[in-house]
C-alpha cells in the first residue's frame, strides 16, 4: 500500500504552531506533499526539513513569507526536479517533483487570481506552461501524481456557493474548461472523484476565513491528487482530515494498492 498525503499549510511555521508535526508520524504516510510554505530555507527547523523517518526537498519562493512547496519521502529519491524552467514562475516557488524508480510525487501550487487582474493572468500564464508540461509528464512513460492546490473548483458539485461564484477566480468557466481538458484530453484522473463520484460537503479542502464559512461548512475543493490512469485505478481510499486544524485548508490522503 502507498499512502500521499497533500496539505496546504498556508506557513509551515504557523501549522507546526498547531500540531502538524505531531499528527504527521500518525498517518504512516509515505509521501506528504506540502504547499504554501511561506519560508525560507532559514526559517526551517530541523523537524521541518526532515521529519524523523522522512527526507525532506523543498522549492522556496523567492519573496520572504511567501508560496513555496516541499515533499517528505520515506525512500530516498533518484532525482528531484526543482521548477518548470519558467524564471517568473520558479521565482514564486511552485513546483517540485521527487523520481522513484517508475514513479514521479510532484507538490504543485498553481497561483491564486482571487487579489486581482494582475495575478488572474499570472494564473492564467502558469495554467498554460503547466499543461504544456503535463503533456511531457503523461507521455513520460512513468506513473505519476501530482498532489496540490489547484486553486480551481472543477464543477458545480465542488463548491458551496457555486452560483455566487461564477464570475470569480477559482470557479471561472475558462479555468474549469482548462482542468477539463486536463482530464479529458490528456488523460490525467482526478482520484477523489474517481473514488467519490457524488460527495459534495464532504469533499471540501479550503474554506474562507470570512463569514463563519469553517462553521457552516461553506468550502471549496480545490485541493487534489491528480494521477496517471495506471496509478489512478490503484487507488482504494481517499479521505479530507477535518478533526484537527492546521490551515485554513485540510489534508488530503489517498491510499493506492499494488503502488508501492
Amino acid at each position: 500500500m502507498l499512502r500521499v498525503i497533500s496539505a496546504n499549510l498556508n506557513g509551515i511555521r504557523s501549522a507546526v504552531n498547531k500540531g502538524f508535526l505531531d499528527w504527521l508520524p500518525l498517518q504512516d504516510a509515505d509521501f506528504i506533499c506540502l504547499q504554501e510554505l511561506k519560508a525560507q530555507a532559514g526559517d526551517m527547523t530541523p523537524d521541518m526539513l526532515a521529519p524523523p523517518g522522512y527526507h525532506g526537498y523543498f522549492h522556496y519562493a523567492e519573496k520572504k513569507g511567501y508560496s513555496g512547496v516541499g515533499i517528505y519521502t520515506r525512500r530516498k529519491p533518484d532525482r528531484v526536479i526543482v521548477g518548470l524552467g519558467v524564471a517568473e514562475i520558479d521565482a514564486e516557488g511552485r513546483y517540485i517533483e521527487v523520481v522513484l524508480g517508475n514513479l514521479s510525487v510532484v507538490s504543485v501550487y498553481l497561483p491564486s487570481g482571487s487579489s486581482g487582474e494582475i495575478r488572474q493572468e499570472a494564473k492564467f500564464s502558469f495554467m498554460q506552461h503547466f499543461y504544456a508540461h503535463l503533456t511531457e509528464l503523461a507521455q513520460a512513460g512513468r506513473e505519476v501524481v501530482l498532489c496540490g492546490d489547484w486553486n480551481i473548483a472543477h464543477k458545480e458539485i465542488d463548491l458551496k456557493n457555486w452560483k455566487g461564484n461564477l464570475k470569480n477566480s477559482g470557479f471561472l468557466p475558462e479555468e474549469r474548461a482548462w482542468l477539463t481538458r486536463v482530464f479529458d484530453e490528456l488523460g490525467w484522473v482526478d482520484v477523489y472523484r474517481r473514488l467519490y463520484p457524488a460527495t459534495e460537503g464532504e469533499a471540501y479542502t479550503w474554506w474562507s476565513n470570512r463569514g463563519q464559512a469553517w462553521a457552516k461548512n461553506v468550502g471549496w475543493r480545490i485541493d487534489y491528487q491528480i494521477a496517471t490512469p495506471g496509478l489512478a485505478e490503484q487507488a482504494v481510499t481517499s479521505s479530507v482530515y477535518k478533526e484537527q486544524r492546521f490551515s485554513d485548508h485540510a489534508p488530503l490522503t489517498v491510499d493506492y494498492q499494488n503502488a508501492a
